[in-house]
């Protein structure tokens, strides 16, 4: 049933180009008050560049914007915010060194005799964070003492305190436990029954067909389609933003596991309250997933694994020798041969203002040098590898990492180790926030680099990769392995039982 009320935005005719590099071209976007939009498209389809221009970050070369019938345009984000226009980026734009109230008041912080008034912006902080469905954090809590998933959560209060009558959320929800993801949606399905407009940008192709009413998908800048949602397949959609005909994302899995020695062993491993008697093996050629709901010591184990924490019991042995594990340099040495793929790449594994080229370099310095001198030929040769070898899409590889779409700045995360050609890679969440036509290039790179003989040990918070990608997944509870699965065992309904700590009888 179509919608007789006059859309509350059009965007119309929108092209914008970066240099040679075409963003957008002639785009077409309609927006109706008291509805989702979910906007869909691969990384570098111009999504973001057309929420940018709505946001006011970014002016378009051609076309036209016209809200509530006229033709607006705004030169900053000052100014979209006043005509009720909020994004959430996924790049959280929060202080670290504020609290979660000075965050949210920032830029209208409530005055008293021309003085900030604290009891005021703390009272609209708890407002704020009530509404967005996080009354549990404090508004005196200072962000950089927030988990990503909690400061994720100010971030969305942050925007609500605007009180927008268009509110964009680009892959907000891609740092969340899933009991704050639920919080999310029980607050968007309140906002548009209150008369929002939201648009909706994201990946994960199940949070699509919960929240959203209407889709529109982007391709090369343009928009190929609009249509009620529900009216399409997953695979259909997935065609229509690749382009090409959808393939089983995920390729197939050795028929027997592998008879190798273990390359990883822990015994005992414990950290804190966090860690609790973890004891596993990674064999060579295997790739070992971490399941179990988030935050139950997945992040924590693979920090631990390479040096990060301090204060660990327990021994951790690589090729059967037992192996000190106190500092990153020491994991990364050749004789352990450890990478980590972090979870935040923009904060964790890229230099943002830096060249794509030095991002891809920076990790295995030592070993393109002679006697302090870089080898600039030997640097160039793999960097041209790692390029060809992930199919990294970059303009220039002297333009800054930052500029690259988000699955493109992840390939370089992954690039960057492996120019160190590891043999044990820990992945925390790599696929996070990223198009899926880019996801199936990292599970195929996964299973070639386990055929090729690494031991990977591969935390996800989506149970499609664990079984899709794993050959035998850990259930981490409360800091300890809860339960093996190998094989045909690997199902969501085992992944999701023993995760919520259900007997073994049930689980099964």
């Amino acid at each position: 049933m179509g919608d007789a009320r006059p859309p509350l935005l059009r965007m119309e005719g929108i092209s914008k180009r970066f240099g040679g590099v075409r963003a957008l071209e002639e785009a077409e976007l309609t927006v109706r008050a008291g509805r989702i939009h979910a906007v869909l498209g691969e990384n570098g389809a111009g999504k973001s560049t057309l929420i940018k221009i709505l946001a006011g970050v970014i002016s378009p070369d051609e076309g036209r914007m016209l809200l509530d019938g006229g033709e607006v345009s705004f030169a900053s984000p000052a100014e979209a915010n006043r005509a009720g226009i909020v994004c959430i980026f996924q790049e959280l734009s929060l202080i670290p060194d504020l609290s979660v109230a000075d965050n949210i008041a920032l830029f209208d912080p409530p005055r008293r005799f021309g003085l900030i008034d604290r009891r005021a912006q703390r009272r609209i902080a708890e407002e704020a964070l009530a509404r967005a469905g996080a009354p549990d954090i404090h508004p005196m809590a200072l962000v950089k003492d927030l988990p990503l998933s909690r400061r994720q959560m100010v971030e969305i209060a942050k925007s609500l305190a605007r009180q927008p009558r268009i509110l964009i959320l680009d892959e907000a929800t891609s740092a969340l436990t899933a009991a704050d993801v639920a919080k999310v949606f029980s607050v968007l399905k309140r906002l548009r029954s209150e008369g929002l407009a939201l648009l909706y940008i994201s990946h994960r192709m199940h949070e699509i067909a919960e929240l959203a009413d209407e889709c529109t998908v982007f391709r090369n800048g343009r928009n190929v389609a609009s249509y009620p949602a529900g009216t399409k397949t997953d695979n259909e959609v997935v065609e229509l933003m690749i382009g090409r005909e959808y393939k089983h994302v995920f390729p197939p899995k050795p028929v027997s596991p592998p008879a190798a020695r273990p390359v990883l062993e822990c015994r005992n491993l414990s950290w804190s309250e966090r860690l609790r008697d973890i004891s596993f093996s990674v064999r060579q050629g295997e790739v070992v997933g971490l399941g179990g709901l988030d935050g139950q010591g997945q992040r924590e184990l693979l920090l631990a694994l390479f040096g990060v924490l301090r204060g660990c019991g327990g021994k951790v042995l690589v090729n059967g020798k037992p192996v000190a594990l106190s500092s990153p340099g020491q994991a990364k040495a050749d004789g352990i041969g450890m990478a980590l793929i972090p979870e935040d790449r923009k904060t964790e594994g890229l230099m943002l203002p830096m060249s794509v080229r030095e991002n891809l370099s920076f990790a295995s310095l030592d070993r393109v040098s002679r006697h302090g001198l870089i080898d600039r030929a030997a640097e160039d040769r793999q960097i041209e590898e790692m390029v060809r070898l992930l199919a990294i899409r970059a303009g220039s590889l002297d333009m800054p990492v930052g500029g690259l779409s988000g699955g493109n700045q992840q390939k370089v995360v992954i690039a960057k180790w492996l120019m160190r050609a590891p043999r044990i890679i820990l992945l925390n969440d790599p696929t996070r926030g990223i198009d899926v036509g880019t996801k199936q290039e990292i599970y195929q790179l996964l299973r070639r680099l386990a055929d090729a003989g690494a031991a990977i040990l591969f935390y996800s918070t989506d149970y499609d990769e664990l079984i899709g990608c794993c050959d035998r997944v850990l259930v981490l509870y409360d800091g300890m392995i809860k339960r093996e699965l190998v094989g045909k065992e690997i199902t969501e309904h085992a992944l999701i039982a023993t995760a919520l700590n259900i007997s073994g009888e049930q689980a099964a």
